[in-house]
C-alpha cells in the first residue's frame, strides 16, 4: 500500500529512555527534515494507532510510516536506518539476518527495555 506522505513518520513510546534516546540520536543523524517524531501517547500517535489499527493503550514496536506503507519491529528498524545515508549498509547487512531471529531479538528486547533502561513519566525529547 504506497502512501502520499510529506515526511516518514516514527510512531515511538514517549516515556521509555531507550525510545527516547534512539529518537535523539536520529534527531542529531538523521537527514533533516526527513522524519515526523511521534510519541504514541500524543493526540495525533493515538490517532495514526487507531487509523492503522494498533492498540492504543500500548505500544510494543517503533512503527515507521512512510511511501510504502507501515512498518513494524525489526523491519522498522532496518527501514529507519537505511534512509540514512552513513548506515544503508548497516541495514543492509542486518536485511540478510532471517526476519525470524531478528524479530526474536527485537521483541526481546522491546519486552525488557523499562527493566533495563528505565521510564520516564512524559516524553525527554523536546521538539522545539
Amino acid at each position: 500500500m504506497a502512501l502520499n506522505i510529506q515526511k516518514d513518520i516514527i510512531i515511538f513510546d514517549g516515556e521509555c529512555n531507550l525510545c527516547n534516546g534512539v529518537v535523539g540520536w536520529l534527531m542529531n543523524f538523521a537527514p533533516k527534515d526527513h522524519f515526523q517524531f511521534v510519541a504514541f501517547q500524543s493526540t495525533y500517535g493515538q490517532s495514526l494507532l487507531s487509523e492503522h489499527g494498533f492498540e492504543t493503550d500500548r505500544l510494543d514496536t517503533v512503527i515507521l510510516i512512510d511511501e510504502k506503507g507501515v512498518n513494524t519491529h525489526s523491519d522498522g528498524f532496518i527501514r529507519i536506518i537505511s534512509k540514512m545515508p552513513k548506515w544503508k549498509l548497516v541495514a543492509s547487512l542486518l536485511a540478510f539476518i532471517p526476519r525470524m531471529i531478528r524479530d526474536y531479538i527485537y521483541k526481546t528486547a522491546s519486552r525488557n527495555r523499562v527493566k533495563w533502561f528505565g521510564q520516564s513519566n512524559s516524553c525527554t525529547i523536546d521538539f522545539n
